[in-house]
């Protein structure tokens, strides 16, 4: 016995302090165990809600593309009256299901993101494709229009002078067709400023191809944008209400907001991006990024027009396709330092 109470008063444990000790310690142990089960409770009810979100998501999402898979497949054959009233519903359900996957990103994995992009852009393409079926324009062109051109048409009854020492604004391109144009931009142009107004190309879809040491700015809020075969070119533009498609572009500045960018065969580029999905690039090399920083006086009543998300941006969240190594980062694309982004738009 007298050794047992020594061994106590060894431990610190000895008559009834030794016992409160105990019983301290065997509380504080009781106390950890109930916090790890409340953790292990939290983090099963938070993985269980996530799963239940994204098998939301999907059923939902799925259940939308049907709808709009199906009203797409009835334009078939359906009177001209019918098949516009199809496609708006259609186009209406395109860019509200866009606005579903943009406020899901939180929540679904970077797997689930992917395929549901994928799935929305054949859906996009889909439906660009029923319309241009179902709806046949006229054949169309792009053209070059010049100053002269267009006073000459417009002073056909009443020749006036030709006064030579104007000089003509060449490449401008334009679609012909019947009703105004949907889409617009300009193409095979070398060493010019050029420029775009809202009411030119608001809700349409731009092209800009063979552009080469060119400045662009492009006021308002297109459907589309694609840049194919861009050297040497700045191009700033309002915001992109679906998505921006770039390709062949290379030593080249390029800003805009936008809900998905997807760029391929480009090589050093520099981005500065406003993206509410993700930016994918494909076979590209040296493209950087940083935030999109060019305004202009009527830059939110753009962003109001193209449903854009405003205070969402993930310009850092770029997915390469030729990448798969997990945990490293692509060497195919970088952030812009701080220090080396463009402050100045105007110079």
């Amino acid at each position: 016995m007298a050794a047992v109470i020594e061994g106590n008063e060894e431990n610190g444990f000895s008559g009834e302090s030794g016992a409160a000790r105990i019983q301290e310690r065997l509380q504080k142990r009781h106390q950890a165990r109930i916090e790890d089960a409340e953790r292990r409770k939290e983090a099963k009810e938070s993985h269980s809600v996530a799963e239940e979100k994204s098998e939301y998501f999907s059923s939902a999402f799925n259940r939308e593309r049907a709808c709009i898979e199906e009203l797409l497949s009835s334009c078939s054959g359906a009177e001209r009256a019918v098949v516009t009233e199809k496609l708006e519903e259609a186009t209406t359900k395109t860019l509200q299901l866009q606005k579903f996957l943009n406020d899901s990103m939180q929540f679904l994995t970077q797997y689930e993101l992917r395929q549901a992009q994928a799935a929305l852009q054949k859906l996009q393409t889909s439906l660009s494709e029923t319309k241009e079926e179902a709806l046949p324009r006229k054949k169309f062109a792009f053209r070059t229009r010049t100053k002269a051109t267009d006073q000459a048409a417009a002073q056909d009854a009443h020749p006036l002078p030709r006064d030579e020492g104007t000089p003509a604004e060449t490449g401008r391109t334009q679609v012909d067709g019947a009703a105004p144009a949907e889409q617009c931009g300009f193409s095979n142009m070398t060493s010019e400023f050029l420029t775009k107004t809202a009411e030119e190309i608001q809700k349409r879809d731009v092209l800009l191809t063979h552009l080469t040491n060119c400045k662009v700015h492009l006021f308002g809020s297109p459907s589309t944008l694609h840049l194919k075969h861009i050297d040497g070119c700045e191009i700033l533009c309002g915001p992109v209400s679906s998505s921006v498609f770039v390709d062949n572009c290379r030593n080249s500045v390029l800003a805009f907001p936008c809900q998905q960018l997807r760029t391929h065969n480009t090589t050093d580029t520099q981005v500065y991006l406003q993206v509410t999905s993700r930016a994918i690039i494909e076979d590209c090399h040296g493209v950087s990024f940083a935030p999109f920083t060019w305004s202009y006086p009527t830059l939110e009543e753009d962003f109001t027009v193209s449903g854009l998300d405003r205070a969402r941006n993930n310009w850092t969240q770029v997915d390469d396709f030729n990448w798969l190594a997990a945990g490293t980062p692509s060497p195919n694309w970088t952030v812009i330092p701080e220090a080396d982004r463009k402050a100045n738009w105007d110079s």
